[in-house]
């Protein structure tokens, strides 16, 4: 990192908002003439809504610029979004794709150095700093998480244990060995190193490790108070998608862990409502949009992430931080006519004491009704019955959800484990 002052911050993060304001509009304005120049899409979707480049005076003009949608990036497979000829495209990432095919991003060597500086401002805002120790157990290759993570955390100065997913017990024995200080992982493989460390007979809060920078998929704070307790560590947040760069679009602040804070100089967020597109203001819930401000080789302009948030004020920053994200809107099942998110599954799961943070959803059709189960498992040293256990839950999911479900409590191990995103829902129907 350079060009850090003594309070170990950027100039930018110390800025006023005017001034971040004002970067912000020079940066939009060369990105909106940047991909109208170099993408036909983006030439013919401008012109299709009556926009030009020129048409953006103020912030608030963007609004009037059409959505860039995950379709948009299938739809031009694999390099019809590059802004620049495709041999100065240092690197291609691209999306697993449930269905499909995959979503393919390009970087130039100037936005893979840009991706570093945002991860690594990621990781000292986690409370990460020089020469600290960091086992890196996102993804590593067509997954940018793991690669992501690895250059910002050398950029930073710290020493990279490049593990990659998976090999629990490899990632033990390095944790002991190596003693690093920060794991950047998911949520749902932090439990599995928890349980695999009991496992072995070892208290998962007696490592060496203290900082957990945990992204890749939705989780609450009742997660976050499961992980800290039983890790102790602080557990904070870092977001990102591949389509807008990958991790390190915002980070969740260790001193304050309030929502993370997005690294507005180079991705600026909207909030729209979902069903209209209608910008709404700074604090109403809706999904969030992003449009970069200084990618090279593939710019997104307006792209809807389909997650659900809100933003709201700085927090020692100008940039807004935005609410936690715990849903997405292509995440939600309505079931008999109710909305529901993994996550409120989760947060009720956690409200049960005897009940370990696994599960999975089943979500299938009985008949002309949906049926849902949640399968569970018992922590190690519950003290109740697995079938008191199993009431609760389905009290508290109707009470609190507006549902029903059948709750299996399954053995130690039943609930399918991940070496990265865990699958939290099977839907049959």
């Amino acid at each position: 990192m350079t060009n850090l002052d003594r309070a170990g911050l950027e100039p930018i993060e110390q800025a006023s908002v005017a001034e971040l304001q004002k970067l912000q509009l020079e940066r939009m304005q060369w990105t909106l003439k940047h991909a109208y120049d170099n993408v036909p899409h983006f030439k013919a979707s401008f012109d299709a809504a009556g926009v030009a480049p020129s048409d953006l005076k103020t912030l608030a003009d963007l609004a009037r610029f059409p959505f860039t949608q995950k379709t948009t990036l299938r739809d031009n497979y694999p390099f019809g979004l590059f802004a620049v000829p495709r041999e100065q495209v240092v690197r291609v990432h691209a999306s697993s794709g449930t269905t499909g095919k995959p979503t393919v991003v390009g970087y130039t060597r100037n936005d893979i150095n840009v991706w570093a500086e945002v991860v690594a401002r990621s990781i000292r805002a986690a409370g990460g700093t020089p020469g600290d120790i960091i086992q890196v157990a996102y993804g590593y290759g067509l997954f940018t998480g793991g690669l992501g993570a690895h250059y910002g955390a050398e950029l930073l100065g710290c020493t990279v244990i490049p593990m990659g997913g998976g090999q629990t017990e490899k990632q033990i024995q390095l944790i002991q060995d190596f003693k690093p200080r920060i794991i950047m992982v998911t949520p749902s493989y932090c439990l599995n190193l928890a349980d695999e460390l009991e496992r072995q007979g070892i208290d998962p809060a007696s490592t060496s490790l203290e900082i957990g920078i945990f992204g890749a998929e939705p989780w609450t704070d009742s997660m976050r108070d499961e992980i800290e307790k039983r890790m102790g560590i602080h557990a904070v947040d870092i977001y990102g998608l591949s389509e807008v760069i990958g991790p390190g679009v915002a980070q969740e602040l260790i001193d304050s862990k309030d929502g993370p804070t997005i690294w507005e100089d180079h991705f600026y967020p909207e909030i729209i409502d979902p069903e209209t597109g209608q910008v709404l203001p700074d604090g109403e819930e809706g999904e969030l949009v992003f449009t970069s401000l200084t990618k090279e080789a593939m710019p997104v302009i307006r792209y809807r992430t389909r997650d659900l948030t809100r933003l709201m004020p700085g927090n020692g920053r100008p940039m807004r931080r935005m609410q936690k994200i715990t849903g997405r809107s292509d995440d939600m099942l309505i079931i008999r006519g109710v909305n529901v998110f993994p996550t409120q599954i989760e947060e009720r799961i956690l409200a049960v004491a005897d009940l370990s943070p696994h599960y999975q959803m089943i979500v299938e059709r009985q008949g002309n009704m949906d049926a849902l189960a949640i399968n569970v498992e018992m922590k190690p040293e519950a003290n109740g019955s697995a079938d008191d256990a199993a009431a609760a839950l389905a009290h508290t999911v109707k009470e609190m959800v507006g549902v029903s479900a059948k709750v299996n409590v399954l053995d130690e191990g039943g609930v399918p484990r991940s070496a990265g995103k865990a699958q939290r829902v099977i839907d049959r129907r």
